[in-house]
């Protein structure tokens, strides 16, 4: 029986959760099909490694912490933080094979990002650009959603955004994005889609911004820039400024930018971890409007999980059917590339790698 194609390339930084969100005790993840118990060390560091104890293969995560050792929970067998075998108990013998693997780990950006690929294949200059999120230029927080369907399924959607006409039209829909036209450029690792609406009334979330911000109420430039990191990473360049002002040749001085952060980690093949944040450059010390604009940007995320597991549920049902493209796909469908060709990449070496063995 065939073994069906990867979804997801396996060397690559995927985030596993916000930095804040790890200390020193024992926390399962789950990451590309991978189960992976992440926890500090006393001193700080960030440790991963494979949920499964050498032993029975019971999870580690129902264990406990000993120092920075980690104590199965099932028979008492200890690992240390490269996760082999330190300690078994009722023998001084200890197997040689009796280790779990370990991931590299990284901090950048808020998050802990976890490389479920080839350790020596780990570089850190690969981790995604969302430099944003703590640059003290911008203001913000995000939250992280567990979504119910194909990570390229929010792929799809945040590189596709006219869906908001028709999905977000009580927030920051219009019919102008939908009709506006777009520019796509892409390369090797990423894609760029660039939607400008001059001239037009903000929706109701910008209207609200730039009234708030510069108590202006009247026609805008509307901006959406879509950047697109391999393999799931998007970074959504987004605002509004008084029409007119030069926005659209680069003086954004008379508006308000914001960036929309997001980073999808495939859990399974039809689930996954989305991780969100959404940053401003204005009024930055405003922690209520951070909170506000959190809270409105969830719900907008909730329609938008509503619609993409319903998706999932559909494509489920009918695994046989041939999906079209419309125009306005073209960068999803130029992501899509990028994915496949580094997932393709990674088959040619590991076809090569067995040959070489056999």
């Amino acid at each position: 029986m065939s073994q069906s194609k990867p979804l997801f390339p396996l060397n690559a930084w995927y985030a596993v959760a916000w930095d804040h969100e790890i200390k020193h005790v024992l926390s399962p993840r789950k990451l590309c099909n991978l189960d992976v118990v992440v926890y500090r060390t006393t001193a700080g560091t960030v440790v991963a490694l494979e949920d499964a104890c050498w032993h029975r293969l019971v999870p580690l995560s129902m264990g406990k912490l000993r120092g920075d050792d980690v104590v199965c929970g099932y028979h008492g067998l200890v690992y240390n933080t490269q996760g082999r075998c330190v300690h078994m108990p009722s023998q001084d013998t200890i197997n040689p094979s009796a280790c779990v693997r370990s991931f590299p780990v990284a901090e950048k950006h808020r998050y802990v990002w976890i490389w479920p690929g080839d350790p020596a294949k780990a570089d850190t200059r690969l981790i995604p650009d969302l430099h944003w999120s703590h640059d003290p230029a911008w203001a913000g927080d995000g939250r992280t959603i567990h979504a119910k369907c194909d990570y390229r399924l929010v792929l799809d959607n945040l590189m596709d955004l006219t869906h908001e006409t028709f999905v977000h039209g009580s927030s920051i829909g219009q019919d102008e994005v939908a009709e506006a036209p777009f520019d796509v450029v892409h390369g090797d690792r990423g894609v760029i889609v660039s939607r400008w609406m001059r001239n037009i009334d903000p929706p109701p979330f910008w209207a609200s911004q730039i009234a708030r911000h510069l108590d202006y109420r009247g026609k805008v430039d509307r901006w959406q820039i879509i950047r697109f990191e391999a393999p799931s990473t998007i970074a959504i360049d987004v605002g509004v400024a008084i029409a007119g002002t030069g926005a659209p040749e680069g003086d954004r001085s008379q508006g308000v930018n914001g960036y929309v952060l997001n980073t999808i980690t495939p859990e399974t093949d039809t689930t996954c971890h989305y991780f969100w944040a959404f940053m401003r450059n204005y009024a930055l010390h405003d922690q209520s409007l951070t909170t506000l604009t959190r809270d409105g940007v969830t719900g907008v995320f909730g329609e938008d999980e509503a619609v993409l597991e319903a998706q999932q549920r559909a494509i489920d049902a009918h695994p046989d059917h041939t999906f079209y493209n419309l125009n306005v796909d073209a960068g999803g469908m130029w992501a899509r590339r990028v994915i496949d060709r580094l997932i393709a990449q990674e088959q040619r070496a590991q076809d090569l790698s067995l040959r070489m063995v056999g």
